[in-house]
């Protein structure tokens, strides 16, 4: 996934976990198999994401506290954190959807002559 490359931080824990995704994959099937650890071979054989990408993509969803590992297994973890992400991304992608045709989505520049009001909050 490309990214703004000046404000990159490699240590921040964000994982996209939109439809489609290896990390949605790969997070979904360990949901759907609460409590069972699976080694990154097994994970992808069950999800068809590419062996190669598994391990990287399960140490960004470590990072990022929702699933957890013990050497070789990975599980989904078991608190609120994942309910809470879960829930963004369930929001996020109805919202996405809910609106995908508006006004904002057709029109690139919908936004050029709105006032910068972060010099306005300066000056007070």
């Amino acid at each position: 996934m490309p990214v703004d490359f000046e404000s990159h931080d490699p240590e921040t824990p964000g994982v996209d976990l939109s439809e489609g995704t290896n990390a949605r994959q790969l997070l979904t099937f360990l949901l759907d198999h609460e409590g069972i650890g699976y080694t990154p071979g097994e994970l992808a054989r069950e999800t068809g994401v590419p062996e190669g990408s598994v391990g990287p993509t399960l140490a960004r969803l470590e990072r990022a506290g929702l699933v957890r590992h013990k050497q070789p297994y990975w599980a989904a973890v078991e608190d609120d954190r994942l309910a809470a992400a879960t829930a963004s991304v369930v929001g996020l992608t109805a919202t996405a959807d809910r609106f995908a045709g508006d006004y904002y989505a057709r029109t690139d520049d919908w936004d050029d002559d709105l006032p910068d009001l972060s010099d306005e909050a300066e000056d007070t």
